[in-house]
């Protein structure tokens, strides 16, 4: 583990995992498989940020590349598989929606990490990450779009779900980034050592996916269906 973290902002970053994979399943309509999937995925990825697997950056490619990968390629098959999307397409669109309010408490964490100097400041809200903007107005956006039982206002959901995923997408890049591999370009007096250990891995391996899958089936959802300005609800 990472030494001289102080114990509150373990607590909370845990409590942020567990928040996580609770509002995905509660938009998952048969929860069995994905309950099991999730927690093999927590419980592979951490036992071996916890044995320090991770945090060997000299190797091409890193080891930290078997901590996203598999997630990202599994993401992949969902989106691109007829049973994946048999599967996305019976995700609840209002709790991937809410789902997003987990933002919030990450860029919280963010921001005590790199008081600890296990990030670099250009990854918080007083850098170069605006994140926090999807995990505030994820309540409006929920409240305006779902508040009708019927109908989703389609335009409304479909920009702001474009619009998070590519705040997600820069703070993903300027992570990536400033890490302490081969090909880092920032943040060279504080490289981003955090997630390279446990628990912390668990941002980029099963919070960041998530929250990438959210956006994906909502966009991919939607544009299948190239509705007007609402959407009927299934």
């Amino acid at each position: 583990m990472l030494s001289g973290i102080p114990a509150y902002i373990i607590i909370t970053f845990l409590v942020t995992v567990f928040l996580t994979g609770l509002l995905f399943i509660r938009a998952v309509k048969n929860k069995t498989i994905p309950v099991i999937v999730l927690t093999l995925w927590l419980a592979v990825t951490g036992i071996l940020a916890f044995k320090e697997f991770f945090i060997e950056t000299t190797t091409t490619p890193p080891t930290f590349i078997f901590a996203v990968a598999p997630a990202f390629f599994f993401i992949i098959v969902l989106l691109v598989t007829k049973k994946g999307l048999a599967f996305t397409n019976t995700l609840n669109l209002r709790h991937l929606t809410l789902l997003h309010i987990i933002r919030i408490p990450v860029e919280v964490v963010l921001y005590w990490l790199a008081v600890e100097k296990a990030i670099p400041d250009l990854m918080t809200i007083e850098g170069r990450n605006f994140d926090i903007i999807s995990g505030i107005t994820a309540p409006a956006i929920y409240f305006i779009c779902f508040k009708d039982t019927k109908v989703i206002h389609h335009r409304l959901l479909l920009a702001w779900n474009f619009i998070c995923l590519g705040l997600l997408l820069n703070i993903v890049i300027n992570a990536i980034l400033s890490a302490p591999f081969s090909f880092q370009q920032f943040a060279f007096d504080q490289p981003n050592i955090a997630v390279l250990y446990f628990p912390f891995v668990w941002l980029p391996s099963f919070i960041v996916m998530l929250v990438l899958l959210s956006h994906l089936v909502v966009i991919i959802r939607l544009l299948k269906r190239r509705p007007g300005p609402t959407y009927q609800i299934l």
